[in-house]
Protein backbone atom coordinates (compact mmCIF):
# COMPACT_ATOMS: atom_id res chain seq x y z
CA UNK A 1 0.00 0.00 0.00
CA UNK A 2 1.37 3.41 -0.92
CA UNK A 3 1.80 6.21 1.57
CA UNK A 4 -1.34 8.00 0.40
CA UNK A 5 -3.37 4.82 0.96
CA UNK A 6 -1.89 4.41 4.43
CA UNK A 7 -2.65 7.99 5.43
CA UNK A 8 -6.19 7.93 4.04
CA UNK A 9 -7.02 4.67 5.72
CA UNK A 10 -6.06 6.18 9.07
CA UNK A 11 -10.69 7.44 7.82
CA UNK A 12 -15.48 -5.98 16.08
CA UNK A 13 -16.85 -11.58 16.32
CA UNK A 14 -18.74 -14.58 15.03
CA UNK A 15 -21.67 -15.52 17.26
CA UNK A 16 -21.98 -18.86 19.06
CA UNK A 17 -24.87 -21.15 18.11
CA UNK A 18 -26.57 -20.21 21.41
CA UNK A 19 -26.37 -20.46 25.17
CA UNK A 20 -27.24 -24.15 24.89
CA UNK A 21 -23.82 -24.79 23.37
CA UNK A 22 -22.14 -23.13 26.32
CA UNK A 23 -24.24 -25.06 28.83
CA UNK A 24 -23.16 -28.30 27.15
CA UNK A 25 -19.54 -27.26 27.54
CA UNK A 26 -20.08 -26.63 31.25
CA UNK A 27 -22.26 -29.70 31.87
CA UNK A 28 -21.35 -31.93 34.82
CA UNK A 29 -20.06 -35.44 34.04
CA UNK A 30 -22.38 -38.41 34.49
CA UNK A 31 -21.92 -40.92 37.29
CA UNK A 32 -20.83 -43.55 34.79
CA UNK A 33 -18.07 -41.27 33.56
CA UNK A 34 -16.79 -40.82 37.13
CA UNK A 35 -15.93 -44.53 37.51
CA UNK A 36 -12.15 -44.21 37.34
CA UNK A 37 -9.31 -45.32 39.55
CA UNK A 38 -9.01 -43.30 42.78
CA UNK A 39 -5.51 -42.08 41.92
CA UNK A 40 -6.57 -40.58 38.59
CA UNK A 41 -8.60 -37.46 37.83
CA UNK A 42 -12.03 -38.30 36.36
CA UNK A 43 -11.73 -38.43 32.58
CA UNK A 44 -14.65 -36.04 32.11
CA UNK A 45 -13.48 -33.54 34.76
CA UNK A 46 -11.94 -30.64 32.84
CA UNK A 47 -8.42 -29.69 33.74
CA UNK A 48 -7.50 -26.16 34.80
CA UNK A 49 -6.15 -25.50 31.31
CA UNK A 50 -9.36 -26.80 29.71
CA UNK A 51 -11.38 -24.53 31.99
CA UNK A 52 -9.40 -21.53 30.80
CA UNK A 53 -9.87 -22.50 27.16
CA UNK A 54 -13.62 -22.92 27.65
CA UNK A 55 -13.90 -19.58 29.45
CA UNK A 56 -11.91 -17.79 26.77
CA UNK A 57 -14.12 -19.28 24.07
CA UNK A 58 -17.22 -18.11 25.92
CA UNK A 59 -15.88 -14.55 26.11
CA UNK A 60 -14.69 -14.46 22.51
CA UNK A 61 -18.03 -15.77 21.20
CA UNK A 62 -20.14 -13.19 23.00
CA UNK A 63 -21.01 -14.81 26.37
CA UNK A 64 -19.01 -12.80 28.94
CA UNK A 65 -21.76 -12.91 31.59
CA UNK A 66 -21.83 -16.73 31.44
CA UNK A 67 -18.06 -16.76 31.71
CA UNK A 68 -18.15 -14.54 34.82
CA UNK A 69 -20.61 -16.92 36.50
CA UNK A 70 -18.35 -19.88 35.72
CA UNK A 71 -15.33 -17.98 37.08
CA UNK A 72 -17.21 -17.41 40.36
CA UNK A 73 -18.06 -21.11 40.53
CA UNK A 74 -14.44 -22.13 39.94
CA UNK A 75 -13.18 -19.77 42.63
CA UNK A 76 -15.29 -21.53 45.25
CA UNK A 77 -12.71 -24.32 45.11
CA UNK A 78 -9.77 -21.91 45.17
CA UNK A 79 -8.33 -19.40 42.76
CA UNK A 80 -6.57 -20.63 39.63
CA UNK A 81 -3.82 -18.95 37.61
CA UNK A 82 -5.28 -17.03 34.68
CA UNK A 83 -8.77 -16.51 36.11
CA UNK A 84 -8.22 -12.83 36.91
CA UNK A 85 -7.13 -12.11 33.35
CA UNK A 86 -10.25 -13.83 31.99
CA UNK A 87 -12.40 -11.98 34.49
CA UNK A 88 -10.92 -8.74 33.22
CA UNK A 89 -11.63 -9.70 29.61
CA UNK A 90 -15.23 -10.58 30.47
CA UNK A 91 -15.78 -7.34 32.39
CA UNK A 92 -14.20 -5.39 29.53
CA UNK A 93 -16.56 -7.09 27.06
CA UNK A 94 -19.45 -6.01 29.32
CA UNK A 95 -18.06 -2.44 29.30
CA UNK A 96 -17.57 -2.46 33.09
CA UNK A 97 -14.22 -0.74 32.85
CA UNK A 98 -13.61 -0.22 36.58
CA UNK A 99 -14.20 -3.91 37.32
CA UNK A 100 -12.00 -4.84 34.36
CA UNK A 101 -9.19 -2.62 35.67
CA UNK A 102 -9.40 -4.27 39.10
CA UNK A 103 -9.25 -7.75 37.56
CA UNK A 104 -6.33 -6.96 35.24
CA UNK A 105 -4.43 -5.37 38.14
CA UNK A 106 -4.93 -8.58 40.16
CA UNK A 107 -3.72 -10.65 37.21
CA UNK A 108 -0.52 -8.60 37.03
CA UNK A 109 0.10 -8.98 40.77
CA UNK A 110 -0.15 -12.75 40.30
CA UNK A 111 1.98 -12.73 37.15
CA UNK A 112 3.91 -9.53 36.31
CA UNK A 113 4.92 -11.04 32.95
CA UNK A 114 1.30 -11.34 31.79
CA UNK A 115 1.59 -9.27 28.60
CA UNK A 116 -2.08 -9.49 27.65
CA UNK A 117 -3.21 -8.24 31.06
CA UNK A 118 -0.69 -5.39 30.83
CA UNK A 119 -1.95 -4.37 27.40
CA UNK A 120 -5.61 -4.72 28.36
CA UNK A 121 -5.16 -2.77 31.58
CA UNK A 122 -3.43 -0.04 29.60
CA UNK A 123 -6.33 0.07 27.13
CA UNK A 124 -8.83 0.10 30.01
CA UNK A 125 -7.03 2.93 31.79
CA UNK A 126 -6.97 4.94 28.56
CA UNK A 127 -10.74 4.52 28.21
CA UNK A 128 -11.14 5.53 31.85
CA UNK A 129 -9.39 8.82 31.08
CA UNK A 130 -6.08 7.92 32.74
CA UNK A 131 -3.57 8.05 29.86
CA UNK A 132 -0.54 8.78 32.06
CA UNK A 133 -1.20 5.60 34.07
CA UNK A 134 -1.74 3.61 30.88
CA UNK A 135 1.55 4.57 29.23
CA UNK A 136 3.99 2.29 31.18
CA UNK A 137 1.74 -0.72 30.62
CA UNK A 138 1.34 -0.03 26.90
CA UNK A 139 5.03 0.68 26.48
CA UNK A 140 5.80 -2.74 27.95
CA UNK A 141 3.30 -4.47 25.65
CA UNK A 142 4.56 -2.60 22.58
CA UNK A 143 8.18 -3.48 23.39
CA UNK A 144 7.24 -7.17 23.38
CA UNK A 145 5.45 -6.87 20.04
CA UNK A 146 2.15 -7.94 21.58
CA UNK A 147 -0.97 -7.54 19.41
CA UNK A 148 -4.29 -8.09 21.17
CA UNK A 149 -7.63 -6.32 20.83
CA UNK A 150 -5.85 -3.17 19.65
CA UNK A 151 -2.38 -2.30 18.43
CA UNK A 152 -0.60 -1.05 21.58
CA UNK A 153 1.36 1.44 19.47
CA UNK A 154 -1.88 3.13 18.37
CA UNK A 155 -3.35 3.41 21.89
CA UNK A 156 0.06 4.40 23.20
CA UNK A 157 0.24 7.21 20.65
CA UNK A 158 -3.17 8.49 21.75
CA UNK A 159 -1.99 8.46 25.37
CA UNK A 160 1.13 10.39 24.39
CA UNK A 161 -1.00 12.99 22.62
CA UNK A 162 -3.32 13.37 25.60
CA UNK A 163 -0.28 13.95 27.83
CA UNK A 164 1.26 16.40 25.31
CA UNK A 165 4.17 14.09 24.43
CA UNK A 166 3.86 14.79 20.72
CA UNK A 167 7.23 13.49 19.54
CA UNK A 168 6.66 10.25 21.42
CA UNK A 169 3.27 10.03 19.71
CA UNK A 170 4.97 10.44 16.34
CA UNK A 171 7.39 7.63 17.15
CA UNK A 172 4.50 5.35 18.19
CA UNK A 173 2.59 6.02 14.97
CA UNK A 174 5.78 5.43 12.98
CA UNK A 175 6.19 2.06 14.71
CA UNK A 176 2.61 1.13 13.87
CA UNK A 177 2.99 1.88 10.18
CA UNK A 178 6.61 0.81 9.85
CA UNK A 179 8.00 4.26 9.06
CA UNK A 180 11.40 5.52 10.25
CA UNK A 181 10.58 7.52 13.41
CA UNK A 182 11.98 10.85 12.19
CA UNK A 183 10.95 10.53 8.55
CA UNK A 184 8.65 12.80 6.57
CA UNK A 185 6.05 10.02 6.51
CA UNK A 186 6.14 9.74 10.31
CA UNK A 187 5.60 13.48 10.70
CA UNK A 188 2.69 13.44 8.26
CA UNK A 189 1.04 10.41 9.86
CA UNK A 190 1.27 12.07 13.27
CA UNK A 191 -0.02 15.35 11.83
CA UNK A 192 -3.11 13.58 10.44
CA UNK A 193 -3.89 11.96 13.79
CA UNK A 194 -3.22 15.16 15.70
CA UNK A 195 -5.70 17.04 13.50
CA UNK A 196 -8.29 14.30 14.05
CA UNK A 197 -8.02 14.89 17.80
CA UNK A 198 -8.05 18.68 17.26
CA UNK A 199 -4.44 19.41 18.20
CA UNK A 200 -4.43 21.89 15.33
CA UNK A 201 -1.26 23.99 15.87
CA UNK A 202 0.92 20.92 16.48
CA UNK A 203 -0.66 19.19 13.50
CA UNK A 204 0.23 22.13 11.28
CA UNK A 205 3.80 22.22 12.57
CA UNK A 206 4.26 18.49 11.92
CA UNK A 207 2.75 18.73 8.41
CA UNK A 208 5.09 21.60 7.54
CA UNK A 209 8.02 19.60 8.90
CA UNK A 210 7.08 16.67 6.67
CA UNK A 211 7.35 18.93 3.62
CA UNK A 212 10.69 20.29 4.76
CA UNK A 213 11.97 16.72 4.88
CA UNK A 214 10.33 15.70 1.59
CA UNK A 215 8.90 18.52 -0.57
CA UNK A 216 7.26 15.95 -2.89
CA UNK A 217 5.45 14.02 -0.13
CA UNK A 218 1.91 13.09 -1.23
CA UNK A 219 -1.05 14.43 0.79
CA UNK A 220 1.00 16.88 2.88
CA UNK A 221 -0.45 19.90 1.09
CA UNK A 222 -3.94 18.36 1.36
CA UNK A 223 -3.54 18.15 5.12
CA UNK A 224 -2.33 21.73 5.32
CA UNK A 225 -5.38 22.69 3.26
CA UNK A 226 -7.65 20.87 5.70
CA UNK A 227 -6.03 22.74 8.59
CA UNK A 228 -6.52 26.08 6.82
CA UNK A 229 -10.12 25.17 5.96
CA UNK A 230 -10.82 24.26 9.59
CA UNK A 231 -9.65 27.74 10.57
CA UNK A 232 -11.72 29.32 7.76
CA UNK A 233 -8.55 30.60 6.07
CA UNK A 234 -10.10 30.04 2.66
CA UNK A 235 -7.41 31.53 0.41
CA UNK A 236 -4.72 29.49 2.16
CA UNK A 237 -6.85 26.35 1.92
CA UNK A 238 -7.45 26.83 -1.81
CA UNK A 239 -3.74 27.42 -2.41
CA UNK A 240 -2.76 24.23 -0.56
CA UNK A 241 -5.40 22.13 -2.34
CA UNK A 242 -4.24 23.48 -5.69
CA UNK A 243 -0.66 22.43 -4.87
CA UNK A 244 -1.88 18.94 -3.96
CA UNK A 245 -3.95 18.72 -7.15
CA UNK A 246 -0.84 19.47 -9.19
CA UNK A 247 0.91 16.50 -7.57
CA UNK A 248 -2.07 14.12 -7.50
CA UNK A 249 -4.21 15.12 -10.50
CA UNK A 250 -6.37 11.98 -10.35
CA UNK A 251 -7.05 12.00 -6.60
CA UNK A 252 -10.79 12.61 -6.29
CA UNK A 253 -10.74 13.70 -2.67
CA UNK A 254 -8.62 16.73 -3.57
CA UNK A 255 -11.29 18.03 -5.94
CA UNK A 256 -13.92 17.43 -3.26
CA UNK A 257 -12.02 19.45 -0.66
CA UNK A 258 -11.19 22.15 -3.19
CA UNK A 259 -14.87 22.38 -4.13
CA UNK A 260 -15.77 22.77 -0.47
CA UNK A 261 -13.30 25.62 -0.10
CA UNK A 262 -14.62 27.34 -3.25
CA UNK A 263 -18.21 27.04 -1.99
CA UNK A 264 -17.32 28.62 1.33
CA UNK A 265 -15.55 31.40 -0.55
CA UNK A 266 -18.71 31.97 -2.67
CA UNK A 267 -16.83 30.98 -5.84
CA UNK A 268 -19.70 28.80 -7.01
CA UNK A 269 -18.68 28.23 -10.63
CA UNK A 270 -15.22 27.09 -9.53
CA UNK A 271 -16.85 24.91 -6.89
CA UNK A 272 -19.16 23.30 -9.45
CA UNK A 273 -16.31 22.49 -11.83
CA UNK A 274 -14.16 21.02 -9.08
CA UNK A 275 -16.96 18.93 -7.58
CA UNK A 276 -18.03 17.55 -10.95
CA UNK A 277 -14.41 16.47 -11.47
CA UNK A 278 -14.56 14.75 -8.08
CA UNK A 279 -17.63 12.80 -9.22
CA UNK A 280 -15.89 11.66 -12.40
CA UNK A 281 -13.09 10.24 -10.26
CA UNK A 282 -15.21 8.93 -7.37
CA UNK A 283 -18.77 8.39 -8.66
CA UNK A 284 -19.92 6.58 -5.51
CA UNK A 285 -18.64 9.14 -3.01
CA UNK A 286 -21.47 10.92 -1.19
CA UNK A 287 -19.61 14.11 -0.30
CA UNK A 288 -19.34 15.68 -3.78
CA UNK A 289 -23.06 15.13 -4.44
CA UNK A 290 -23.98 16.89 -1.19
CA UNK A 291 -21.60 19.77 -1.87
CA UNK A 292 -22.92 20.08 -5.43
CA UNK A 293 -26.44 20.22 -4.06
CA UNK A 294 -25.41 23.00 -1.70
CA UNK A 295 -23.56 24.83 -4.48
CA UNK A 296 -26.47 24.66 -6.90
CA UNK A 297 -28.82 25.97 -4.22
CA UNK A 298 -26.48 28.93 -3.81
CA UNK A 299 -26.64 29.45 -7.57
CA UNK A 300 -30.44 29.38 -7.48
CA UNK A 301 -30.84 26.12 -9.44
CA UNK A 302 -33.07 24.08 -7.14
CA UNK A 303 -33.81 21.42 -9.79
CA UNK A 304 -30.12 20.59 -10.29
CA UNK A 305 -29.59 20.72 -6.52
CA UNK A 306 -32.39 18.20 -5.94
CA UNK A 307 -30.94 15.87 -8.60
CA UNK A 308 -27.55 15.75 -6.88
CA UNK A 309 -29.05 15.48 -3.41
CA UNK A 310 -31.41 12.65 -4.39
CA UNK A 311 -28.39 10.71 -5.62
CA UNK A 312 -26.58 11.42 -2.35
CA UNK A 313 -29.62 10.13 -0.47
CA UNK A 314 -29.57 6.90 -2.49
CA UNK A 315 -25.95 6.38 -1.50
CA UNK A 316 -26.44 7.29 2.18
CA UNK A 317 -30.04 7.71 3.41
CA UNK A 318 -28.90 8.36 7.00
CA UNK A 319 -27.12 11.67 6.35
CA UNK A 320 -29.19 14.45 7.91
CA UNK A 321 -27.41 17.16 5.93
CA UNK A 322 -28.68 15.63 2.67
CA UNK A 323 -32.27 15.65 3.93
CA UNK A 324 -31.96 19.20 5.21
CA UNK A 325 -30.69 20.47 1.85
CA UNK A 326 -33.32 18.42 0.01
CA UNK A 327 -35.96 20.14 2.10
CA UNK A 328 -34.60 23.49 0.98
CA UNK A 329 -34.52 22.42 -2.67
CA UNK A 330 -38.09 21.04 -2.62
CA UNK A 331 -39.35 24.17 -0.90
CA UNK A 332 -37.75 26.35 -3.55
CA UNK A 333 -39.53 24.22 -6.18
CA UNK A 334 -42.89 24.63 -4.44
CA UNK A 335 -43.06 20.97 -3.34
CA UNK A 336 -44.14 21.83 0.22
CA UNK A 337 -45.21 18.38 1.43
CA UNK A 338 -41.93 16.77 0.34
CA UNK A 339 -40.00 19.69 1.81
CA UNK A 340 -41.70 19.23 5.19
CA UNK A 341 -41.01 15.49 5.09
CA UNK A 342 -37.32 15.96 4.36
CA UNK A 343 -36.94 18.62 7.04
CA UNK A 344 -38.59 16.35 9.62
CA UNK A 345 -36.32 13.46 8.59
CA UNK A 346 -33.26 15.69 8.91
CA UNK A 347 -34.29 16.78 12.41
CA UNK A 348 -34.92 13.17 13.49
CA UNK A 349 -31.58 11.93 12.15
CA UNK A 350 -29.65 14.84 13.64
CA UNK A 351 -31.26 14.29 17.06
CA UNK A 352 -30.24 10.62 16.92
CA UNK A 353 -26.58 11.60 16.45
CA UNK A 354 -26.41 14.12 19.29
CA UNK A 355 -24.69 12.95 22.50
CA UNK A 356 -26.91 12.17 25.48
CA UNK A 357 -26.09 12.85 29.09
CA UNK A 358 -26.96 9.24 29.99
CA UNK A 359 -24.87 7.72 27.19
CA UNK A 360 -22.20 5.19 28.26
CA UNK A 361 -18.62 6.47 28.16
Amino acid sequence: MGLSGVIRSMNTAAKCAGTACLLLLFAAPSLAQQSVPANEAPASQPSAAANLITLRKAIDTGHPADALQRIQDLRKSGDQPGLSRLEGLAQYALNDLKAADTAFAAALVADPSDTESAQMRGLTLFRLGRPADAIPLLESAAAKGSLGKADPNYILALCYMDTRRYDDARHAFAAQFGFPPDSAAAYLAAARMLLRREFVPVSQTFAQKSLELDPTLPLAHELLGEIALAGNHLDDAIAEFQKEKARNPLEGSIYDRLGDAYTRAARYDDAQRSLQAALLLEPNATGPYILLGKTMLKKGDAVAAATYLERANQLDPSNYITHSLLGQAYRAMGRSDEASRETATAQRLQAATEPRLDAPH
